[in-house]
């Protein structure tokens, strides 16, 4: 999962980019070597859903192996019924005795087909400054940088002040999809807690820098995700001839049931995560959309503030909860009247807002006894995890010492990530990642994924310093 909002003006562009225009470090040339050669075995590794994760964990668990991690510090686990499903979790044995950080990662990545590319998707390319290949920003970027940093560590003989716990897990991309089993690290929490419990979790899957133009523009560090949450809707009638119809048609009782939830805008509910985040991003505004967006801080805004944030669908999402039809299905021929009919209907919801809450809301709206709603995928309650000085100060220190004055802001994902299930379990969960993603050109999930080699180097030093230093705090 990569997403980030950006609506910046160029002349905030502009001087947002000036400060850190100079050429920022990347890390060492053996560690870039390394750095790709993880990439290229990851990449070429396939770990769609057809082909599962288990061999890729395993290639990781022998490179720990050999870096010189004891036996019983690198574990390949998988759920007995579905071996493919496989994870690997790896223990940096640390000198003090506070409780872990654990970094999580993911294996997988959703299908790509040869034909729709300009270069196999699970081959790394290397072409006019770019890596192309499946996962290259989602995730397996980010895993090359977290196996090298982690391997870098190691070989500079570094001992943390506590231990850190690295988890390489299965089907973030296609959790759920199994009878029984949802995901890896789900699995992982309800059966070997133990070796992934942690005080606070990093996950790359999530924030990141963002660039416009070619100018890094700013830094995400996600501190929470809306929920997931999809209702079916259906309504019936007794059908018949085409010939013959019924005000009861359930094509348009439906119809005007989506139609009053499409025009319908769900309560203002700005969260600490996003009072924040509007904060720093009216500085890098000007006008009436800085003016705006200082409002937004405040978590009060005048109607005609609340409007225009709502008219940017990047902003809307940031203001409130958001339902919206994806799928309907009803009718049974040319000349027969329909006798049922269905729709999905799916919501992102803001942390700390109820399902129940959202389900009755679109009972109200709907205003239609005739049709019928139920939970069609159950939401993962997942709580905003806390802006503590820990992480902040430690990817603010990171970030300067990189790009320097790059401004660093909370986000809240409109999508989700494995997050949700550390933060469900009690773990504060933060979103932090050094690859920049082209607000215009995010690939993540679609044809021609890459990442520049520039940006692949600078994540592999970001990503080193982020976990030295949170290796350094007691």
């Amino acid at each position: 999962m990569k997403s980030g909002p950006w609506l910046a003006s160029a002349a905030a562009i502009a001087l947002a980019g000036a400060a850190f225009a100079q050429t920022p470090p990347v890390a060492p040339p053996k560690d870039q070597a390394l750095g790709r050669e993880i990439l290229k075995q990851l990449v070429e590794t396939d770990t769609t859903h057809a082909h599962g994760s288990t061999a890729a964990a395993q290639e990781i668990a022998q490179r720990a192996l050999a870096a010189g991690f004891a036996p019983e510090d690198v574990k390949v686990i998988a759920p007995p019924q579905y071996p493919a499903r496989g994870n690997v979790i790896i223990r940096y044995r640390g000198t003090g005795d506070a409780k872990p950080i654990l970094y999580l990662c993911h294996l997988d990545v959703v299908e790509a087909r040869k034909e729709d590319w300009t270069y196999d998707p699970f081959k790394l390319t290397e072409a006019d400054g770019w890596l192309y290949g499946r996962g290259t920003i989602d995730m397996k970027g980010q895993d090359a940088a977290v196996l090298e940093s982690l391997l870098r560590l190691k070989a500079e003989g570094f001992k943390p002040n506590r231990d850190i716990i690295f988890a390489f897990t299965a089907d973030e991309e296609a959790g759920g999809s199994l009878p029984g089993y949802s995901e890896g690290i789900d699995y992982l929490l309800k059966n070997d807690r133990p070796l992934i419990d942690a005080e606070l979790v990093i996950n790359p899957d999530a924030g990141g820098g963002e660039i416009k133009n070619g100018r890094k523009l700013d830094m995400l560090v996600q501190t929470s995700e809306k929920m997931f949450l999809t209702f079916q809707l259906e309504t019936r009638d007794r059908g018949g001839h085409s010939s013959m119809p019924t005000p009861a048609n359930p094509i348009y009782r439906m119809s005007r049931a989506l139609a009053k939830l499409g025009d319908y805008q769900f309560p203002l509910n700005l969260t600490t995560t996003m009072k924040a985040y509007f904060a720093g991003r009216a500085l890098l505004e000007s006008g009436q959309v800085a003016a705006d967006m200082r409002e937004a801080s405040t978590g009060i805004l005048s109607p005609g503030a609340l409007q225009r944030l709502s008219n940017q669908v990047e902003t809307n999402v940031d203001l409130r909860t958001t339902c919206v039809a994806t799928t309907i299905d009803g009718g049974q021929g040319e000349s027969a009247l329909p006798e049922r009919v269905k729709a999905l209907v799916q919501c992102r919801v803001i942390p700390g807002e109820s399902p129940a809450d959202i389900q009755r809301q679109i009972v109200k709206v709907i205003g239609d006894p005739a049709i019928q709603i139920s939970v069609y995928t159950n939401a993962k309650v997942s709580p905003e995890s806390p802006l503590t000085p820990k992480v902040m100060d430690a990817v603010r220190g990171v970030s300067d010492g990189m790009w320097p004055k790059l401004p660093i802001l909370p986000n809240m994902s409109a999508g989700a990530s494995d997050s949700a299930y550390t933060r469900m379990a009690g773990m504060p969960s933060y979103g932090v990642d050094g690859i920049f993603t082209d607000v215009d050109d995010d690939r993540a999930h679609g044809r021609d994924e890459r990442v520049s080699i520039e940006g692949f180097n600078e994540e592999l030093e970001f990503t080193y310093r982020l976990m030295k230093r949170l290796g350094e705090e007691s």
